[in-house]
């Protein structure tokens, strides 16, 4: 073999493993590049985990430390309600049309109700046309969190009601009402709404604090949820038969045909 053949071989060697070496070379750093992407992907991943929980505890909290604002209602609507146990009727004895209305202070249905029709309920109250018998039923006392704050509130509106501030404070929970599965408003809170009301007597702090009305609440809840005829919160009965809230009218209708 001559010497320009051996030259070409030994060249030709040489860039063989020269595109060994490339290749090699190639292949760990995509490796590298794979280790990279993945550390990244975790990294994010884990920032995304932290802030959706920092967001969602922001969102569950959000009624902490916040003033539940009072609102302002008719006060001959409140010197006319009387508590019976665990209900308050608001309304003449003689009113035409009387219904049961059976609502959590939890339960956005509730609310919705409350939203749509509370103001014709009571014009209709102070008209004298109608009588209703309010129960606060704490059906969804587990769903809130921590559980407890439909008790709470149930309770905190009937002590509401000894102090002839039933309905201002019956409304001022509704239009300011946390959402289910979330934290409600603590006793510090219920008790500072009724003194925004004006509810001055120190009797109303303690019937908050200490839940003074909850036994008599839960034993409506056995009581009600007994019933078969019971559909949830909120239910109003006209003389025993449910009444159909959907229809716009039905306050209308009630008191026109009663």
């Amino acid at each position: 073999m001559g010497g320009a053949e051996r030259s070409a071989r030994k060249r030709r060697q040489a860039q063989s493993a020269g595109a060994r070496a490339v290749a090699q070379a190639r292949g760990s750093s995509g490796g590298n590049r794979k280790t990279i992407v993945a550390v990244v992907a975790v990294v994010v991943l884990a920032a995304l985990v932290v802030g959706g929980v920092i967001w969602t505890n922001s969102s569950k909290n959000q009624t902490e430390g916040q003033s539940i604002p009072p609102v302002t209602t008719n006060a001959a609507l409140d010197t006319a309600n009387e508590r019976h146990d665990a209900t308050v009727v608001s309304g003449l004895d003689n009113a035409p049309a009387k219904i049961d209305i059976y609502a959590d202070f939890l339960c956005p249905y509730c609310g919705q109700l409350q939203k749509a029709y509370g103001q014709q309920i009571e014009q209709q109250i102070e008209a004298g046309k109608l009588q209703v018998t309010y129960h606060m039923i704490p059906l969804l006392n587990n769903r809130s969190d921590p559980p407890g704050y439909s008790l709470a509130s149930a309770n905190a509106a009937l002590c509401a009601a000894d102090q002839g501030k039933f309905t201002a404070y019956h409304d001022s929970l509704f239009a300011s009402q946390p959402e289910e599965g979330q934290r409600g408003y603590d006793n510090a809170q219920l008790v500072k709404l009724g003194q925004d009301l004006g509810i001055t007597a120190p009797e109303f702090a303690t019937c908050v604090n200490n839940g003074t009305y909850n036994q008599p609440l839960n034993d409506a809840l056995t009581k009600i949820s007994a019933d078969p005829t019971f559909q949830g919160t909120p239910t109003i009965l006209h003389n025993g038969t449910q009444i159909d809230w959907s229809k716009p009218s039905w306050v209308t209708d009630l008191v026109s045909q009663s």
